[in-house]
C-alpha cells in the first residue's frame, strides 16, 4: 500500500469530526433563532443579531487559531490535540446555550455563552479542517477522505437537525425542552471530538516546515493567493445561502405547512437523507468533468430546487419533500467539491512557495464559514422583520399575518436560491497552477 493511501480507519476516525462539526454547524441555525423568537420572546431583528454578532467573531479568531496550530509542536502532532481539548470544550459549552439560568437577560446571557462557544469551536475546526493536507499528499485520497467525512457529516446534520427539535418536544417544549437538547447536542459534540482523536492516532501528523513570520504575513499570502481567494468568498457565500434554509426549516414547517410537530424532522430527513446516497454519483461527476465544474452543477441544482419551492402553497406534501429532496442532493455536490478543492489549493501553494500555511488557510476558511453560516439566520431574520413576524415567550408560536408567512416563505425558498446562485460568478475561469489535480476523484465508492 503507499504512504499516501490511508487506512480506513483513519478514513472513519477523520470522519468523525463531523459528528461535531455538523452538530455545531447544524443546531444553532436551525433552533437558535427560534428559540430566541418564540421561547425568549426576542424580536425578530434583534434575535438574528444575537445570532449573528458572536459567530461573526470567529472572522477575528479563526486565524489565530490556525496560527497557533500551525506553531504547536506535541507528540501528538500539531492538531490532534486540539481536537481533544477544544472539542470537549464545544460539548459543554454549547449545552450552557440552551440553559437559562436567569429569566432576566436570558438573551444576553445566551449571545455570551454562544460567544465561548464559538471560541472553542475555532480552536476545534480550523486544526481539524487544516488536517487532510497532511495526512497524505494524493489527491485522489484527499476526495476519498471527504468524501467520508461529507457522508458523517450528512448523518450528523440529519440526526442532530431531525433528532433536536423531537428532543426539545419530547421533554416539555418551552426552556425545560430545550435545556435537554443542549445536553443531548453535546453529548454528541463530545463523541466525535473523542472519536476523531482516538481514530486518527498514528496517521501522519505532517511536518512543521517554515512559514511567514507573522500572522499579518500570513494572511497577506494567503489573500493573494487567487484560487483560494475566489474559492473561500464563493463558498462563504454559499454557506449563508445554505443556513437560510436551515434557519427556516421550523417556521417554514409551521407557517407554511402547517405541521409543526412532524414536519421540521420529515423536512431535515428529505434534505439530508439523499445526501447520503448519491456521494458515489457526486464522486464520479467530479472523476468526469473535474471538481470546479462539478461544484457549479451541484450549486445550480440547489438554487433551483430551492427556487422551485416557492410554490410548496399550491403544491401537495409529496411534491413539496421530493423538492427539498432535490436541494439535499445539491448542497452535498457543493460540500464534497468545496471541501474537495480546499486542500487542493493548500498544497498547490505550499509546491509553489515551500511554506506551510494550512492553519492559516483553514483559519480563513472556517472563519468564512462561520460567518457565512451565522449570517444566514440574520438574513432570514431580517425577513421575518420586515414582513411583520410576531414574537412569543411562550414556547409557542405566536399566531401570524398572511404578510409574515409570506416572509417565511420567500426566506426559505428565493432568498437561498439567490444566495447560492450567484457567487458561481467567481468560479468561471477558476484554475490552480496544476490544473490536473481538479480532476483526481476517486470513480469507486467509498467502503466502510
Amino acid at each position: 500500500m503507499s504512504s499516501d493511501v490511508l487506512p480506513r480507519r483513519v478514513h472513519a476516525g477523520y470522519a468523525l469530526g463531523s459528528l461535531a462539526t455538523g452538530a455545531f454547524g447544524t443546531v444553532p441555525g436551525l433552533l437558535l433563532l427560534p428559540y430566541l423568537t418564540d421561547t425568549l420572546g426576542v424580536a425578530a431583528g434583534m434575535a438574528g443579531l444575537l445570532v449573528l454578532l458572536p459567530k461573526a467573531w470567529d472572522v477575528l479568531i479563526n486565524p489565530l487559531a490556525g496560527r497557533i496550530s500551525d506553531r504547536t509542536v506535541s507528540r501528538w502532532g500539531a492538531r490532534r490535540p486540539y481536537l481533544l481539548v477544544a472539542g470537549l470544550g464545544v460539548a459543554l459549552l454549547f449545552a450552557s446555550i440552551f440553559a437559562a439560568p436567569f429569566r432576566q437577560n436570558s438573551d444576553l446571557y445566551t449571545a455570551a455563552a454562544f460567544l465561548a462557544t464559538a471560541t472553542a469551536y475555532a480552536f476545534f475546526q480550523v486544526p481539524y479542517v487544516a488536517m487532510p493536507a497532511e495526512l497524505t499528499t494524493d489527491h485522489a485520497e484527499r476526495t476519498r477522505l471527504m468524501t467520508w467525512r461529507i457522508a458523517v457529516l450528512a448523518l450528523a446534520i440529519l440526526v442532530s437537525g431531525a433528532v433536536a427539535p423531537l428532543v426539545v418536544s419530547a421533554t416539555g417544549g418551552g426552556l425545560s425542552g430545550h435545556r435537554w437538547m443542549g445536553v443531548f447536542v453535546g453529548a454528541l459534540i463530545a463523541a466525535g471530538a473523542v472519536g476523531a482523536f482516538l481514530g486518527t492516532a498514528g496517521a501522519p501528523t505532517g511536518r512543521v516546515e517554515e512559514s511567514e513570520p507573522s500572522l499579518r504575513a500570513q494572511l497577506r499570502v494567503a489573500t493573494a493567493n487567487r484560487p483560494f481567494r475566489l474559492l473561500l468568498v464563493c463558498f462563504v457565500i454559499q454557506a449563508a445561502g445554505i443556513a437560510t434554509v436551515l434557519a427556516g426549516v421550523n417556521y417554514f414547517a409551521e407557517q407554511v405547512l402547517e405541521r409543526p410537530d412532524d414536519g421540521p424532522t420529515l423536512l431535515f430527513a428529505c434534505f439530508v437523507g439523499p445526501a447520503l446516497l448519491v456521494m458515489p454519483v457526486w464522486r464520479r461527476v467530479g472523476a468526469r468533468v473535474g471538481k470546479p465544474r462539478a461544484f457549479v452543477v451541484a450549486s445550480l441544482l440547489f438554487a433551483g430546487g430551492a427556487l422551485a419551492l416557492v410554490a410548496a402553497p399550491v403544491l401537495s406534501p409529496v411534491a413539496v419533500y421530493l423538492l427539498v429532496a432535490v436541494i439535499g442532493v445539491g448542497y452535498a455536490g457543493e460540500q464534497v467539491f468545496a471541501m474537495a478543492l480546499l486542500p487542493d489549493c493548500i498544497a498547490d501553494d505550499e509546491a509553489r512557495t515551500g511554506r506551510r500555511q494550512a492553519g492559516v488557510f483553514t483559519g480563513l476558511w472556517t472563519a468564512g464559514e462561520t460567518f457565512g453560516l451565522a449570517l444566514g439566520p440574520g438574513l432570514f431574520a431580517l425577513v421575518l422583520q420586515l414582513f411583520g413576524y410576531v414574537s412569543s415567550d411562550t414556547g409557542v408560536a405566536a399566531a401570524q399575518t398572511g404578510g409574515a408567512k409570506l416572509g417565511v416563505l420567500l426566506g426559505f425558498t428565493v432568498l437561498p436560491a439567490v444566495i447560492v446562485a450567484f457567487p458561481l460568478l467567481l468560479m468561471r475561469g477558476w484554475s490552480l497552477s496544476r490544473p490536473d489535480s481538479t480532476r483526481s476523484v476517486p470513480v469507486a465508492p467509498a467502503r466502510p
